[in-house]
C-alpha cells in the first residue's frame, strides 16, 4: 500500500511538473491542451502498472480486474483520437471551403493612387529589421557591464512612436545564473532603433522589467500569464511601447473552430513587465497606441485562404480557377499613426508576376487589395541586385510607394556587414526599369535619377513660403545638378535643377524666392519661383 501511494505521489509530481513546463491552456479547442491529457493517461497507466505489479508480487496473482482498466485505458485513448480526428475533418476546408475563404474581410473595391499617399521621404522606414538587429547590438556593446549580464532580443517590433517609425525591442537575462543575480532589479532598459534615420538609443528604466520570456519560475512571461488566465490560449507576444515610452507585452488571445483549425484572435492582454500587472481587451477595447494585435504568419494564413477557397475545395486543388495566395515574404508599412502588412498577391501557379498586393491594419485586421500587376518581390530584389553582382550587395524585401502616382518598388542594397551601400527604386509594372544611386547621396537624389526629367511630387505636408537665400552651392550627382540653400534663418533646402532651370543658375546670395517644400531635416523644393 505504502509503496503505491509513493507511485502515485510521484506519478502527480510529474503531471504537475509538465503542466508546469508546457503550460497548456485548459480550453478543449488547443492541440497542446490534448496533447497534456494524453500524456496524463499515459501516466496513470504506467502508474497502474508498476501499482499492478506490486499487488502481484505481494499477492502473487494476476488481478483481472486490472487488465480490464488497461483495456479502457486503452480504449478511452483510442476513442479520444478517433473523436478528436473526426471534429476535425468535419471543420475542415474539405467541408468548410466558403467558411475558410471568410476568415479575413477583403475590400476589392480601391484605388492605389486614392488610398495610398505620395511618399513622403522623411518618414519612410528605410531600416528593415536585419539591419535594426546589427544597429541594436551595437548599440548595447557600448554599455560593457550590460553584455556581459544579458542579452539584445530579435523582436524588434516595427510601431509608431509619437509620429515616429522605430522598432523596439526588450533586453533579456543571458541564462539562468544570470537571471538569478539580476531578478532583484530586473532588467532596467529596452533598444528603440529609428527606422528612417538609423538612430540607436538604450532607453534606461527608473525600475526593471521582471517578466520576461528569459526569466525563470513564475517571472516567466508566459507561467504569469498561464497561472493567471489558465483557459486562454496565447498567441506569441509582441513588445511595444506606449505614448510616454513605458515597456508593455502584447500577448493576443487565441479561438479556434475544432482542435486547432481556423485560428483567430479574439482579444489581447496587455501586461507591465514591471509590475506584473495585466488587463483583458476585447477587440473593440484595444487602445490605440497598440500596433500589434495580429500576427503576419496568421494574417498570411488567412488570405490565402481567402485566394484559395473562394470556388470551393475541390476547384483549389483541380481546376484552380482564380485560385491566387500571397508571395513568399512581407513587409511593414507605417500610415496614419497604424502599423501595415504588405504582401503581394499572385496566382497559384508559379511566375515572376503578381497580379497585385495587400495591406493589412495590423490593429484592426482592415484589409486592401490592391489590383497593381508587375513584377514578384524577388524578381525585384534580383533585378537590383544584378545591376551591381560585383559588389555581391543583398537587397532588403521592398518597400511598395507612391512615387509620383505611381507604384514603385523602394529597396535598400546591403554589404556583408549588413550596411546600406545603395538605394534601388524598381517600377513595379516593369522590373526591368530599374535604378540605383549610392546611399550617401541620400534618397532623393535616388528618386530623382529614377524619374529622370520629372520633378518629384514628394510626400504629404508640403509646405509654401518665401524666403532670402543666405547661401547657395551646386553639386551634380549622377549626371544630375542640384542645388543646396540655406535661408537667412539657417533652414536647409535641397532642389533639382528641373524644377525651374531657368531661375536656379541665376540664384544669388541675398535674394527672395518662393517654395514650395516637403518638410525634413533638408526640406526638399519641388517648386519654385522668384520672390517678392
Amino acid at each position: 500500500m505504502k509503496k503505491n501511494i509513493i507511485v502515485w505521489g510521484i506519478g502527480i509530481l510529474i503531471m504537475f511538473i509538465l503542466f508546469y513546463l508546457e503550460l497548456p491552456p485548459i480550453n478543449v479547442t488547443s492541440m497542446l491542451f490534448w496533447q497534456y491529457i494524453f500524456m496524463v493517461l499515459i501516466i496513470i497507466l504506467v502508474c497502474i502498472i508498476i501499482s499492478d505489479g506490486n499487488k502481484i508480487i505481494e499477492s502473487r496473482r494476476f488481478n483481472t480486474n486490472l487488465l480490464s482498466m488497461y483495456k479502457y485505458i486503452f480504449m478511452t485513448m483510442a476513442l479520444l483520437f478517433l473523436v478528436l480526428g473526426i471534429i476535425n475533418i468535419i471543420n475542415s476546408p474539405l467541408f468548410n471551403a466558403k467558411s475558410y475563404s471568410r476568415r479575413i474581410t477583403v475590400n476589392e473595391d480601391n484605388s492605389f493612387i486614392e488610398d495610398i499617399k505620395q511618399v513622403n521621404f522623411s518618414k519612410i522606414p528605410l531600416i528593415d529589421k536585419e539591419s535594426s538587429q546589427k544597429l541594436g547590438d551595437r548599440k548595447m556593446g557600448e554599455f560593457t557591464s550590460w553584455v556581459s549580464q544579458f542579452y539584445v532580443s530579435d523582436l524588434y517590433t516595427q510601431i509608431n512612436y509619437k509620429n515616429e517609425i522605430v522598432r523596439v525591442t526588450p533586453i533579456e537575462y543571458d541564462g539562468f545564473i544570470k537571471y538569478l543575480t539580476n531578478r532583484k532589479d530586473g532588467i532596467k532598459g529596452y533598444i528603440k532603433v529609428n527606422s528612417v534615420d538609423g538612430k540607436a538609443s538604450l532607453v534606461k528604466l527608473e525600475k526593471g522589467m521582471k517578466y520576461m520570456p528569459s526569466a525563470y519560475f513564475f517571472e516567466n512571461l508566459y507561467r504569469k500569464l498561464r497561472f493567471k488566465y489558465p483557459t486562454a490560449i496565447f498567441d506569441e507576444a509582441s513588445f511595444e511601447i506606449d505614448n510616454e515610452g513605458n515597456p508593455y507585452w502584447i500577448v493576443p488571445t487565441v479561438k479556434y473552430t475544432g482542435i486547432g483549425l481556423k485560428k483567430d484572435i479574439n482579444g489581447i492582454i496587455i501586461l507591465n513587465p514591471i509590475t506584473g500587472k495585466s488587463s483583458k481587451y476585447k477587440l473593440k477595447d484595444i487602445p490605440s497606441w497598440v500596433d500589434h494585435v495580429y500576427g503576419a504568419e496568421l494574417i498570411i494564413d488567412q488570405v490565402n485562404n481567402w485566394g484559395e477557397y473562394k470556388n470551393g475545395y475541390f476547384n483549389s486543388i483541380f481546376g484552380q480557377r482564380d485560385v491566387i495566395n500571397t508571395t513568399e515574404g512581407y513587409n511593414y508599412l507605417v500610415m496614419d499613426d497604424d502599423v501595415y502588412l504588405y504582401t503581394g498577391i499572385t496566382s497559384v501557379s508559379t511566375d515572376e508576376s503578381n497580379l497585385g498586393f495587400i495591406l493589412v491594419n495590423l490593429r484592426t485586421k482592415e484589409t486592401n487589395y490592391y489590383l497593381v500587376p508587375g513584377a514578384e518581390e524577388y524578381s525585384a530584389m534580383a533585378s537590383a541586385e544584378g545591376l551591381v553582382q560585383e559588389k555581391k550587395y543583398n537587397a532588403s524585401f521592398p518597400l511598395l510607394i507612391n512615387l509620383n502616382d505611381k507604384p514603385t518598388y523602394l529597396l535598400s542594397l546591403k554589404d556583408a556587414a549588413g550596411l546600406v551601400k545603395m538605394y534601388a527604386f524598381i517600377d513595379v509594372s516593369d522590373y526591368q526599369k530599374v535604378t540605383v544611386s549610392d546611399a550617401s547621396l541620400g534618397i532623393e537624389a535616388a528618386a530623382q535619377k529614377f524619374l529622370g526629367d520629372s520633378v518629384i511630387i514628394n510626400g504629404s505636408d508640403k509646405k509654401e513660403k518665401t524666403i532670402t537665400i543666405k547661401r547657395i552651392t551646386d553639386a551634380i550627382i549622377d549626371g544630375n545638378t542640384f542645388y543646396y540653400l540655406v535661408d537667412n534663418d539657417n533652414n536647409m533646402y535641397s532642389v533639382s535643377i528641373k524644377a525651374n532651370r531657368n531661375l536656379l543658375p541665376f540664384l544669388k546670395a541675398e535674394d527672395k524666392i518662393k517654395v514650395i517644400y516637403n518638410e525634413g531635416t533638408i526640406n526638399q523644393i519641388v517648386k519654385i519661383e522668384k520672390g517678392e
